[in-house]
């Protein structure tokens, strides 16, 4: 279409300066050359008013008139078309994006682009999870864009913007507003259009968690608390965050990792892993240890024998974990 728009105004100014190049080269007599011709018709065209190049009678300023008229007009009609064909465009893109959406099925939906979204969005684009985005800010939006990110540009809380980002067909939500009464209105929509989603939602005060499992919200979680609780872990247990990384996609199981010095248990010295009987016994598994000269095994060899100088990343379900520490008070927790 720009190719043929194109080719529609080169046609229309070729035909214009050749008319105006033979008309002033007729009216101006032996006076005017060609090139004296061409000059004016290109200067009164584009209106830049350096003179006449010979003096003029009144049926060569007619002319001119004839020419100012045309051009101008001729530019401006060039202007609204490409004005116009830029706005049929983004529509274009805008259409082709949206049909991109409806064809999403299992995806999830992000509601709120701010810092927690951001990096939600992040995470799923690295591990190729199909997902898009609901902003109401256009800049946030061409930031997404610029990230080859899929998004809506609308307000999460009404339930048409929803409906675009495909939530009948949606495999999860997650919930990430500035507020908490736009998610729970968010969460609340949300479930209503899909009973059978995953959703997360995010609450700035702690006493709205309860409203939010109300509204349907699967899990909910307060970013600050989230973030105390793992600092408080890594400053207890500094090793862990280097060694085993456990994230969940559903949060079905509760499971905890906990670090086991075995310097003080002495049943575990010279004991292979197969025959420790912590999978047996608890149903716990070590998926990490670190040797005594700091080096890291992830998955160690069962055949592998415990020592003093060990430490195991003992891995389970919270209650079976406090089970292993009932047993064994005595052990030391880096």
């Amino acid at each position: 279409m720009f190719s043929y728009k194109s080719s529609k105004f080169l046609a229309y100014f070729t035909i214009l300066i050749s008319v105006g190049t033979l008309g002033f080269y007729v009216i101006g007599g032996d006076e005017w050359s060609l090139i004296d011709s061409f000059y004016m018709t290109i200067f009164t065209i584009t209106t830049v008013g350096f003179g006449e190049i010979h003096p003029l009678n009144d049926l060569g300023r007619l002319w001119t008139s004839f020419v100012i008229v045309f051009g101008v007009s001729g530019f401006l009609y060039m202007l609204s078309e490409i004005g116009a064909e830029l706005v049929e465009f983004r529509v274009y893109k805008e259409n082709q994006k949206k049909r991109k959406i409806r064809k999403m099925k299992n995806h999830y939906i992000i509601c709120g682009y701010g810092r927690m979204g951001a990096v939600i969005a992040r995470e799923l684009h690295e591990k190729n999870y199909p997902f898009v985005v609901v902003e109401i800010d256009q800049d946030k939006i061409d930031k997404i864009s610029a990230l080859g990110y899929q998004s809506i540009l609308g307000d999460a809380t009404i339930e048409k913007t929803l409906e675009e980002a495909g939530i009948h067909k949606a495999a999860g939500i997650v919930v990430c507003l500035n507020n908490d009464p736009d998610n729970l209105f968010v969460t609340l929509t949300a479930r209503s259009l899909n009973h059978d989603a995953f959703l997360v939602s995010r609450c700035s005060q702690i006493n709205n968690k309860p409203k939010l499992k109300q509204a349907g919200a699967n899990k909910v979680v307060n970013p600050y608390t989230a973030g105390g609780h793992k600092m408080a872990e890594l400053l207890i247990s500094p090793e862990l965050e280097d060694t085993v990384s456990l994230s969940l996609s559903h949060g079905i199981v509760d499971l905890a990792i906990d670090e086991v010095n075995l310097t003080n248990l002495n049943s575990f010295h010279g004991v292979k892993i197969k025959d420790s009987t912590i999978r047996e016994e608890f149903n716990l598994i070590i998926v990490g240890l670190v040797n005594g000269d700091g080096s890291y095994e992830i998955n160690p060899d069962p055949e592998l024998l415990l020592s003093a100088d060990h430490t195991v990343m003992i891995m389970g379900q919270k209650r079976q974990l406090e089970q292993f520490k009932d047993k064994f008070p005595s052990h030391t927790h880096i």
